[in-house]
């Protein structure tokens, strides 16, 4: 574009040097700017890769997150946080449409609870995903209400819109930042 300018220019009017130069300096500057974004599309692209690989080892184990869990009739290990000062906490089990299937006291401690998926008659609920919540009350008034976490086996990694994500069964997505904690599958022995 500058040998066409400096080509075509008008004699009785030349480019100003100090402009000449000037553009010179700018189309420097974006061919730099072209270049760093490339390297940092291929860093990313790598680092992603990097990330993939330490992520297959997640594969096939539980992880501990607010995201709806799959329930099959086999328990599910729930881990509250209830208020230190309530008198009186309620474990909450919602279904995938958000609904309430099941409501029980458990005692005011954040030690993990077995949900065992009976409803209260003692039915098994029907296999799905479920997520649960934690009400704490005092004197009979809600002071306050917060998601539980729950295990899930996570079935797949992947990487979408530049972060690392978790596909647990059932289908639930959930980012690897919101992944509080990881374990072996119950009864069973990595290797």
């Amino acid at each position: 574009m500058l040998t066409a300018q400096a080509r075509y220019q008008d004699p009785l009017e030349p480019i100003d040097s100090s402009e000449y130069a000037a553009q010179l300096a700018q189309f420097s500057m974006v061919e730099q700017q072209v270049m760093s974004n490339d390297l940092l599309t291929a860093l990313m692209t790598q680092l992603g890769t990097s990330n993939m690989g330490q992520l297959a080892g997640v594969i096939g184990m539980e992880a501990r997150t607010t995201s709806p869990v799959q329930f099959d009739g086999t328990p599910i290990t729930v881990a509250p946080n209830p208020a230190a000062v309530a008198d009186a906490v309620f474990l909450v089990a919602y279904d995938s449409n958000g609904v309430e299937v099941q409501r029980r006291s458990i005692p005011v401690s954040a030690e993990p609870i077995e949900w065992d998926g009976l409803d209260n008659s003692g039915h098994p609920l029907p296999s799905g995903t479920y997520s649960f919540g934690v009400e704490s009350h005092v004197d009979g008034e809600l002071l306050m209400l917060e998601p539980a976490e729950a295990y899930g086996r996570v079935t797949e990694a992947r990487t979408q819109g530049g972060q690392s994500v978790l596909i647990l069964e059932g289908g639930s997505m959930v980012l690897t930042s919101d992944v509080n904690g990881l374990r072996e599958p119950r009864g069973e022995a990595m290797t």
